[in-house]
Formats: C-alpha cells, sequence, structure tokens
C-alpha cells in the first residue's frame, strides 16, 4: 500500500513541472486578461486604472466591433481554410498515384513555399501585389485574363489575403494528407478493383473513411491556428481599408500596441477566445468529427 502511494507520488512529482508550466504561461495569462477586460487600464491609467464593470464590452456592442470583426474573422477563417484543405487534398490525391513519373520531384517542388520563412513569404506576396507594378497584376493577372486586384478595395484585399494564405499553407496540408493516404493499405484497392469499383466508389467507400481521423484533426487544429493567424493580415493589408478585413487578433494587437488601449484588448481577446471555443464546440457536435478523433 505504502509502494502504491509512493509510486503515484513520484508520477505527480513528474508531471508537476509540466503543470506549473501550464498554469504560469496559458492560465495566468488568460485569468489576467479576463481581469484587465473589467478595468480602465491604458496608457493613461497604466498604474491608476480603476475596476469600470462591463464598459469595455459595451463599448464593443455599441459601436459595432463586435458584429464587424466576427464577420471579417469567419470571412478569413473558412474562406482560407477550405482552399487550403481542398488543395491539398487534390495535390495529395494526385501524388499519390501509383503511375506518377517523377513523384519525388513534384512533391519537392509543391513544398518549396514550406521551406521559406514565412514572414519573408509575406513581404515578397506584399511587393508581388503592388498595383500596378508588382508580379501578379503587372503579369500574371492579365495573361490570365483577370482584373487588377488592388488592396484599396474590400474585395481586391480578401483576394490578396487569401491567394497568399494558401501559397503559404497549402503544402501543410498536401503533406498531411499524403502522409495519411500513404497509410491506407493498396489491398483494399486491389480488392475493390476486382469487385468492379470505379474511381468514385473506391474514393467515396476506401479513401474518405480511412482519412476521417486525419481530415477530423487537420480540420479543428487549423480552424483554431487560422482564427488566430495575425501575420498576413497584419503584413499585406494591415486590416483595411478601413477596417474591412480587420480580424479579432489584429485590431486586439492595435489596440493593445498601436493606441495603448490595454483594457479593451484584453475584451477582445476574450470575446475572440470565447467565440472560438463555441464554434469549436458546435464543429464537434454536428459534424461527428469528435466520433473521428476517438
Amino acid at each position: 500500500m505504502a509502494r502504491d502511494v509512493t509510486s503515484k507520488v513520484e508520477g505527480f512529482l513528474y508531471f508537476l513541472p509540466l503543470l506549473a508550466a501550464v498554469l504560469f504561461l496559458f492560465l495566468y495569462p488568460l485569468l489576467y486578461a479576463i481581469y484587465i477586460s473589467f478595468t480602465n487600464m491604458s496608457l493613461l491609467h497604466l498604474f491608476k486604472y480603476k475596476y469600470v464593470g462591463l464598459l469595455q464590452y459595451e463599448i464593443m456592442l455599441r459601436f459595432h466591433y463586435l458584429s464587424t470583426l466576427l464577420e471579417n474573422t469567419v470571412i478569413w477563417t473558412l474562406g482560407s481554410l477550405i482552399p487550403m484543405m481542398a488543395l491539398g487534398f487534390a495535390l495529395a490525391l494526385i501524388l499519390n498515384q501509383r503511375d506518377l513519373y517523377g513523384k519525388s520531384v513534384f512533391y519537392a517542388i509543391l513544398i518549396l513555399p514550406w521551406a521559406f520563412p514565412g514572414f519573408i513569404s509575406l513581404l515578397v506576396w506584399s511587393g508581388m501585389w503592388v498595383n500596378p507594378y508588382g508580379f501578379m497584376n503587372r503579369y500574371l493577372l492579365p495573361f490570365l485574363h483577370l482584373p487588377h486586384v488592388s488592396s484599396t478595395t474590400v474585395s481586391g484585399a480578401w483576394t490578396e489575403l487569401i491567394v497568399t494564405n494558401l501559397w503559404l499553407s497549402f503544402p501543410y496540408y498536401m503533406t498531411v494528407f499524403y502522409s495519411a493516404l500513404q497509410s491506407i493499405p493498396a489491398e483494399l484497392y486491389d480488392l475493390a478493383d476486382v469487385d468492379g469499383a470505379g474511381p468514385l466508389t473506391k474514393f467515396a467507400r476506401i479513401t474518405l473513411p480511412s482519412l476521417k481521423k486525419t481530415i477530423a484533426f487537420v480540420f479543428i487544429t487549423s480552424f483554431v491556428f487560422t482564427w488566430n493567424n495575425f501575420y498576413p493580415i497584419y503584413v499585406l493589408t494591415g486590416g483595411g481599408p478601413g477596417i474591412s478585413t480587420e480580424t479579432f487578433i489584429v485590431y486586439a494587437y492595435q489596440e493593445a500596441f498601436t493606441y495603448n488601449n490595454y483594457a479593451f484588448a484584453a475584451a477582445l481577446s476574450i470575446v475572440s477566445t470565447a467565440i472560438t471555443i463555441v464554434l469549436a464546440v458546435i464543429v464537434l457536435k454536428f459534424t461527428g468529427v469528435l466520433e473521428g478523433i476517438t
């Protein structure tokens, strides 16, 4: 009995550093952000701030910040996530073909965007989107008979963001899905060929069910990551024109470090976190992806 207690205590002691790190790096900042969101902390009241109740949240609702930022963040998240997953999945299916010649060469070329630092790539893309002298507006879009894209318009700004994020992120999805496809036993497809199953039948009856766990994992983690993805918007558009491409994370950063309104920035962060949790629960509940994980 004493030996069992000792082993449990030893196990807890091994786990204690991780628990302390989680509490210090996650729980404490979260609780502190909740606390200051109920104050008027700013550069003017940095040391002598006071409790103001729900004032920051009332301002958020009264001036329609919440609805605008929520709409922009949903557009950014789903507008980026759906094309990224679709393109990554399609390229993974192509690479997984048995008779594809030069597969390793194609794979090496396709993961090149992943090899460059993200921030450097964003700076390069920022120059490529310059209208009318950037590469996209001067050469590629006219070659494709597409209109020029300008960050001074709402549609142009969203196009820049989503296309650039697609370029930066599709290699990750392609790699994850390609690795998952490699794990599907080839015998399943051989048996399907014997039964006379076509490509669509094999895709619906073998490929998709086998990738259910992978798709669930990628969707949930990427949803949260894209929701809080800061650098593309900050570097390419800065949230403009106006606040038409501002998301919760970008606007909270600007409120904190540009306008020094720390209490309002904390309130934005808390609302964003709460919405993310609610949306994650809805996704888990109504899409059944949790069953794929478990």
